[in-house]
């Protein structure tokens, strides 16, 4: 057991959660197991705390109607797409609401297994339809800072956790639409000061100036067309608290050819190794849903580039937690929710043990084996 990713590991351990909560953990001699626990065998297995995907899109054609569809085809997905990688947790950056509003309520009441979800509304600028979107999807744009004052205000009434601004929307061969500074802000106003984070989709400079001007939270995206941040902008970042979700899987599958994907790749790499060097918090996150890149292999060997195994293990548990002050969440410890995963081998001593879970249990509950 990792009962962090900065702790020695504890060897021939127990874990017991109890009403969701992990409440013993410890040596297989000093830890009691209760005589009517369900016992589940980690022989020869890890066990961390439960993962969380802070960029996913809960968008396919599966998630519609998910008020009345199937709880077997929604599972059956959610299993494909998130439970079967280890995710307990996991942010929605932009879903249609009376899809994933219904869907997060199956999943909680425990009809449909699956993470804790949390969702972000999304606001682009006047005109900024992107290129790889249906053009007859009717997209929420802002043209002033009132539109986007009362769209992030709506959002929040209905019970979404956050907001996703498009300061930059890539146009294909057009320039690209970047947001207003102050529409950005009158959204960042409006949650902050309910408490609630601001991811930002930058697509150039121009958008990342946005984003430190506009005081937005996390970077949804590297932006791997730029040469690099600057150094007044990793200051920036770093002085804001701005966090960072990678996403270097997206770059190195779903866009271009090979050479362009490598190039790419080199730059987003490079620019998530300066920006935690520069010690700033890095999340972890993959589009999925929007990519059908479920296995998260990938992410790992590239973000292995420049994340020790113990630093990508943080991404995925304790930075989240501490980030969005999940208070009990990112922890193999007494009192925490009991949100685990078990792995197939040790993620310290290799990367790649991250994609391989054998179980995954969300406060207790077995929600994918």
């Amino acid at each position: 057991v990792y009962a962090s990713p900065d702790a020695a590991p504890l060897p021939d351990a127990v874990v017991v959660a109890s009403g969701g909560v992990i409440t013993a953990i410890g040596s297989r001699s000093d830890v009691r197991v209760p005589p009517d626990a369900r016992v589940i065998d980690c022989t020869g297995k890890t066990v961390v705390a439960g993962f969380w995907n802070s960029h996913v899109h809960f968008t396919q054609a599966v998630w519609r109607n998910a008020a009345s569809a199937p709880a077997a085809a929604l599972e059956e997905h959610m299993q494909e797409m998130l439970t079967r990688w280890g995710f307990t947790t996991v942010w929605d950056l932009g879903s249609d609401p009376r899809d994933s509003l219904p869907l997060r309520q199956r999943v909680n009441s425990g009809e449909v297994p699956g993470p804790n979800i949390r969702l972000a509304g999304d606001i682009f600028p006047k005109g900024g339809h992107p290129v790889y979107l249906p053009a007859e999807l009717q997209l929420p744009e802002a043209a002033t800072s009132d539109e986007a004052t009362q769209m992030s205000r709506t959002y929040l009434e209905k019970g979404l956790d956050g907001i996703k601004l498009f300061t930059g929307v890539y146009m294909g061969d057009k320039p690209v639409v970047n947001m207003d500074g102050a529409i950005a802000r009158a959204a960042v106003e409006v949650a902050h000061a309910q408490g609630k984070p601001v991811f930002a989709h930058p697509q150039n400079r121009t958008g990342l100036e946005i984003v430190i001007e506009a005081g937005v939270d996390v970077l949804a995206h590297i932006t791997p067309g730029e040469p690099g941040y600057s150094p007044e902008q990793l200051a920036r970042f770093k002085s804001q608290g701005t966090a960072l979700i990678p996403t270097l899987s997206l770059f190195a599958k779903t866009i271009g050819g090979a050479a362009l994907s490598a190039r790419l790749v080199d730059s987003g790499v490079s620019q998530l190794k300066a920006f935690s060097e520069n010690g700033s918090t890095v999340l972890f996150g993959t589009d999925v849903g929007f990519t059908t890149i479920y296995d998260t292999s990938l992410e790992y060997e590239l973000m292995h580039r420049a994340l020790s195994e113990r630093q990508i293990l943080a991404s995925l548990t304790t930075n989240p937690a501490l980030y969005f002050k999940a208070a009990k969440k990112g922890k193999v410890e007494v009192g925490f929710d009991g949100d685990l995963a078990i792995l197939d081998g040790d993620p310290v001593a290799d990367v790649s043990n991250l994609a391989k879970v054998a179980y995954t249990i969300r406060a207790g509950e077995m929600i994918y084996r």
